[in-house]
């Protein structure tokens, strides 16, 4: 499981950012793929992707004059997130593979989670709230409405477009100025975090995994247990990046179906949407 989640979250990310050509010459695609969006965090500033992110849509379409409900976006969330829940989150965002890779960096003493993690837990819905919905509709930046998520705190888009961008692109760089470095900073805190925390951004301040955590008790893909196979041995528990119990594991909005769990229990009775390999022998 572990190497097949590794693999697939490696090859989305080639598939989704894999414009070459942008990132050699520090140009944004814009063709018709753009139009469509992936499900995980995909920065449209990103020079290699190929399409777009679900949160950045959704800010485009609150950023019109006027009020208009964002239903090209909504459903967007709507199918990604009732086929598949915070699955998206564990498998498919390009962001999330790097923190992953970060947290295997063989230093300092790992923690699943920060202290005052009952608390901290409701940042990313305070995001998505004040800062994607609220703050796209309200916030203005000289007469135009500004995506408030993406330009004040998306450390994905920094990693994805701005330095890539910059990198390449000697106009841009004459431009980038506190806002960036403002950016920049976010983004080498949740860096550094992340060889510590497992997943800080996810956890805390990601509002696509809020959304996609709303649908995780009724998504089609889960993760399923045998109650009857059980011996309440609690390696699950144990192997949970994010310290779920049993009983929270898949239902949970913190549960982003990484299959750890799965592969831990020793008599197999967590699996994947029916999917169950042979039970071990007491």
């Amino acid at each position: 499981m572990k190497r097949l989640r590794l693999t697939v979250q490696i090859l989305f990310t080639i598939v989704t950012n894999g414009y070459m050509y942008g990132f050699l010459n520090g140009k944004i695609y814009r063709g018709s793929l753009k139009y469509a969006c992936v499900p995980g965090l995909n920065c449209y500033s990103c020079p290699g992707a190929v399409a777009s992110c679900p949160i950045g849509a959704l800010q485009a379409l609150l950023n019109q004059r006027g009020f208009h409900v964002p239903f090209a976006a909504l459903g967007v969330f709507f199918v990604f997130g009732s086929l598949l829940g915070r699955f998206v989150c564990g498998w498919l965002c390009p962001f999330g593979l790097v923190q992953d890779l970060l947290h295997k960096i063989p230093i300092f003493k790992k923690k699943k989670r920060l202290p005052c993690h009952h608390i901290l837990k409701y940042g990313k819905y305070a995001v998505l709230i004040f800062l994607v919905c609220t703050g796209s509709m309200f916030l203005f930046g000289g007469f135009a409405k500004v995506p408030a998520f993406c330009k004040y705190l998306c450390p994905s888009g920094t990693l994805f477009g701005a330095i890539p961008l910059l990198s390449t692109n000697e106009a841009l760089r004459g431009q980038a100025g506190g806002l960036f470095l403002w950016k920049l900073g976010i983004l080498l805190g949740v860096v550094l975090l992340s060889v510590k925390v497992f997943r800080p951004f996810c956890q805390y301040l990601c509002p696509l995994g809020a959304v996609y955590g709303w649908f995780n008790r009724f998504s089609l893909v889960q993760i399923q247990w045998e109650k009857e196979l059980c011996v309440s041995c609690m390696a699950c528990k144990k192997a949970c990046p994010v310290d779920l119990s049993l009983q929270e594991i898949s239902r949970s909005p913190e549960c982003i179906r990484c299959g750890k769990c799965v592969d831990a229990c020793p008599k197999r009775c967590l699996h994947f949407c029916g999917i169950r390999t042979k039970s071990t022998k007491s």
